[in-house]
């Protein structure tokens, strides 16, 4: 087996980038990785602006028709990062061509075309894997380690916000993320589904929860054009409006298997918070404290310390004790948010390379759906729903 693995990507705008970036600096920085990514084709549906992506991110080859390119000899991985209602169609067509799979979250924009996915991935013997990313930051690797080596002791809560303010102004436009028909949800889905699965990745599955939500505003004007999370809008005072069909924010709370209680909070209406990701986890025997916003450091106390000196302190996560600190510069010298992507990428070439599947996969990807569901289905009938109803 060739050590190449031969990417077709579609998407090149926000996910794009990023993905891309992950791909060229994988080599530099994980030299020994099983297998290498050779970026081959990018794929995107406006062919002045995926040539123009391939050029800038360094892909051989940009088409306009994902159809075709999931049907090439020449593509082992198929790597979506389009918006949320194209994933399933594209996965299951990758599938059946026997392609390796990268999806980007929420992996569908229902739980039931999730399992879809999952199954025709699973029937095609391909390896699959959902793109969350915050689980690969070193210092959310050192809390899930504090969490499974029992340092921290019988967990009793697991709290998180994910708090952004980017469409706080009520003349931006209705990008595709506002509507339902292509996103699925708003924050819930969009930022609520990464704190729901750190939860998982780090305290275990949920049981039940309880929610409540609201669209703040309820009409904007259609977008002229969108790239990443910017657009741009007619400039006429009397400009078309369109109806926002997502929640701009989400809270809820949970109960874990295990006996944890939970509560999330997923908002773009957050003055001052750009992307406030944090979550705090509470035992018998301590607390860890993380904010991506200062992604290097974990707060970390433990009630055995003496008196005198107990107190959260701040744990930088970049010394090679750390998950995946020891690739990239000396201690001290920190990383960034496409550093996450990185990581990622390499799980999905090891996976690949073992004959496993990576982690996350499809199978998160659908637990996923499942608590975004049940979490609409108690707001929608005002009760607590089990995941088990899902």
């Amino acid at each position: 087996m060739s050590n190449r693995l031969r990417i077709g990507m579609v998407g090149y705008k926000f996910m794009g980038k990023a993905h891309s970036n992950a791909y060229r600096s994988l080599p530099m920085f994980f030299p020994d990785a099983p297998l290498q990514p050779e970026m081959s084709v990018i794929c995107g549906r406006n062919a002045q602006g995926v040539q123009a992506a391939a050029r800038q991110f360094g892909w051989t080859e940009s088409v306009t028709d994902w159809r075709d390119l999931v049907k090439r000899n020449d593509i082992d991985l198929i790597d979506i990062n389009a918006p949320s209602n194209a994933h399933k169609e594209i996965v299951v067509e990758a599938a059946l061509q026997g392609k390796h799979l990268f999806c980007e979250k929420p992996l569908a924009l229902s739980l039931a075309d999730s399992r879809d996915m999952l199954q025709v991935a699973e029937e095609a013997g391909v390896r699959h894997m959902v793109g969350f990313n915050y689980r690969f930051s070193p210092a959310v690797q050192l809390a899930k380690q504090l969490v499974e080596s029992g340092r921290l002791g019988k967990i009793y809560h697991f709290r998180a916000f994910f708090l952004q303010d980017w469409i706080m102004d009520p003349s931006f436009p209705l990008v595709w993320r506002l509507q339902k028909e292509v996103a699925g949800s708003g924050s819930h889905g969009d930022l609520g589904a990464h704190l729901i699965d750190l939860a998982r990745f780090l305290v275990g599955e949920f049981h039940e929860v309880i929610g409540m939500s609201e669209t703040f505003i309820k009409q904007r004007p259609l977008a002229l054009e969108m790239s990443g999370l910017s657009s741009k809008r007619s400039a006429e005072a009397n400009a078309p409006m369109g109806e926002v069909t997502v929640d701009d924010a989400t809270l809820f709370l949970a109960r874990f298997a295990g006996g944890a209680l939970g509560s999330f909070e997923a908002t773009r209406f957050a003055a001052g918070h750009r992307s406030t990701n944090s979550f705090e986890i509470n035992g018998s025997l301590g607390s860890v404290r993380f904010d991506f916003e200062r992604m290097n450091e974990l707060e970390v106390y433990f009630t055995q310390d003496k008196e005198d000196v107990q107190g959260f302190r701040r744990v930088l996560a970049t010394d090679p004790a750390h998950k995946y600190s020891e690739a990239w510069w000396p201690a001290g010298h920190t990383i960034g948010f496409e550093h996450t992507f990185t990581h990622e990428m390499l799980e999905m070439l090891r996976a690949i390379s073992e004959g496993r599947q990576p982690s996350p996969n499809f199978h998160d990807g659908v637990a996923c759906q499942a608590v975004l569901e049940a979490v609409e289905r108690s707001i929608e009938e005002r009760r607590w729903v089990s995941i088990e109803e899902m």
